[in-house]
């Protein structure tokens, strides 16, 4: 996975953008306020400890509003969306078409991985989403971003979010900043992704969207 003709580029590897926020109905309205889309409510995530909300950005891909759920006792999502102050893209997700061929030449080129393993959730119209996802163990992940992403395959009876959630913003760009940005690199193209990494002080993920408010950048 390592030759460039093998690598797909960060933007067109997005599945998904998630901008964790602490409180959900607030993060819909920012996002409201900043692009001019209004996100739709998704669903929850049993034993996860979050909700989420969603909007498209063109094609196969969408941004979530992920926050904590008040009706869950547990929390397990990685970053601890409680404590941020403000939204923040905390992570994302890569499509993957062929998880398994994904964890065997993740594994081949010495990386250790979680899964594939199987997720699901309902949406307020009762209808059950499932998908399998792939991540990979490493130490690059601050406190509030994890700037590598974990990899998600629809299942093939699932209808992508991008297709129901609110349309209007389309992503033109993604970026990652890193104190490590070589050995973010490496990592990134050992599961077949090419990424603009630049240098800096902290993990940061960078997203330019063309919304009905203009060019708007998500970090």
């Amino acid at each position: 996975m390592s030759e460039a003709q093998n690598l797909t580029p960060a933007t067109k590897a997005v599945d998904h953008l998630l901008l964790g926020v602490p409180d959900l109905d607030r993060g819909i309205s920012w996002v409201e306020q900043k692009t001019g889309v209004k996100a739709v409510v998704g669903g929850s995530h049993p034993g996860r400890g979050t909700r989420n909300a969603l909007l498209s950005l063109g094609g196969r891909q969408y941004l979530e509003i992920i926050a904590p759920d008040p009706a869950q006792t547990t929390f397990g999502f990685q970053i601890d969306l409680r404590k941020l102050t403000e939204p923040r893209l905390v992570t994302w997700a890569a499509a993957s078409t062929d998880l398994d061929g994904l964890a065997t030449r993740a594994t081949a080129a010495g990386q250790r991985i979680m899964g594939p393993r199987d997720g699901s959730r309902v949406t307020p119209a009762g209808a059950t989403l499932k998908w399998r996802s792939l991540s990979v163990e490493h130490d690059l992940a601050s406190a509030d971003v994890d700037p590598i992403p974990f990899f998600i395959q629809w299942a093939a009876d699932t209808t992508h979010p991008s297709a129901t959630s609110p349309k209007g913003c389309e992503l033109q760009s993604f970026a990652i900043q890193h104190p490590k940005p070589e050995a973010l690199l490496a990592l990134l193209k050992a599961v077949g992704i090419d990424a603009t990494v630049t240098t800096a002080p902290a993990a940061r993920l960078r997203a330019t969207l063309r919304t009905p408010n203009g060019v708007v950048t998500l970090t």
